[in-house]
């Protein structure tokens, strides 16, 4: 079922311009050996302190497969920003947005004994975007356009959308996220009519599908009838479908023993941004997805993208 995707692999090089927008956080990960209740006392157990954030980890994933990017990340001034700065630095990553004031938000990530994490999150400069920074990007037509949910419904949500909407001839990427169902009719009408794509898990394709007022077996048809806009529904160990006008189908994943989700939504993310910027089919770039994806839930931490080398040889029979 993935013939030739090794192959494939070795035509990995960049062909459109790639911008990438979004946070930069600290995520805490800890072992939890249930979630919290009120008034409960839980032990955790301390896995690491890592740089992350949706469009971090899309930067990371994406510079470990050799996909050049800009990456308009805001970096402040502070205990978690020194952290993100020199962590970026040792990574090669820069971003092209530094906040003068504020420090960068954090995310606590519980992860429980089958491996599903939970997060609680601290905003930052991440979500205070300004005019100002938005205008130093260069973004030329026929670019690729990353965007997380988590910004679009932060108090800037409004100027972002204002700033994608004034882009002329991109192709907007969108993870939603669990902010789905916090984003208004009004401000969702005016982001779709962007006509990006946009990729859901099966957690937020029920929530789609109770928008659109369908059972979520439909949820694909009526997307388009809605907004003919391509659409992925990410199901983890039993693959992805996309939609795509009158186009639709099915992507089966790649064999993995789970043991931290952590990062793999983002990573799904980067390994279709990647396909999508080197010209391959939203199909193809669906299964670059997966396999990318696959790999960040085998192993430990949100920090572990692979990079193409590792793919390849992961891949080799394939």
């Amino acid at each position: 079922m993935n013939s030739g995707f090794a192959h494939q692999l070795e035509t990995l090089h960049a062909t459109r311009p790639l911008t990438v927008l979004g946070a930069a956080v600290i995520d805490v990960i800890a072992d939890a050996w249930a979630l919290p209740w009120s008034g409960c006392d839980i032990e955790l157990k301390q896995q690491g302190v890592n740089i992350g954030g949706c469009a971090l980890n899309i930067a990371i994933a994406l510079k470990r497969l050799g996909i050049a990017a800009q990456n308009a990340l805001p970096v402040g001034h502070g205990v978690w920003a020194d952290i993100i700065r020199n962590a970026m630095a040792k990574q090669s990553l820069h971003s092209v947005v530094e906040a003068e004031t504020g420090d960068n938000g954090w995310c606590l990530a519980l992860v429980e004994p089958d491996g599903e994490r939970t997060f609680m999150s601290f905003s930052g400069v991440e979500n205070q975007w300004q005019p100002a920074w938005l205008a130093q990007l260069d973004v030329p037509p026929g670019s690729l356009v990353y965007l997380s949910g988590y910004q679009l419904v932060s108090p800037c949500g409004e100027l972002l959308t204002s700033w994608l909407e004034g882009l002329p001839d991109v192709t907007a990427f969108i993870d939603f996220g669990p902010r789905l169902a916090d984003i208004s009719d009004a401000l969702m009408a005016r982001i779709m009519a962007c006509r990006p794509i946009v990729s859901l898990n099966r957690q937020e394709a029920q929530i789609a599908a109770g928008r659109l007022g369908v059972a979520e077996e439909q949820l694909g048809e009526a997307w388009q009838q809605r907004f003919a806009s391509a659409l992925i529904v990410r199901h983890d160990k039993e693959g992805a479908t996309w939609y795509d006008g009158t186009e639709s189908g099915y992507v089966p994943a790649f064999q993995a023993t789970v043991v931290d989700t952590i990062g793999a939504g983002d990573s799904h993310a980067g390994g279709t941004l990647a396909g999508l910027a080197a010209g391959w089919t939203l199909a193809d770039s669906v299964r670059l997805g997966n396999a990318v994806a696959a790999w960040v839930v085998s192993h430990r931490g949100g920090d572990c993208a692979p990079t193409r080398e590792e793919l390849l040889l992961a891949h080799k029979d394939v």
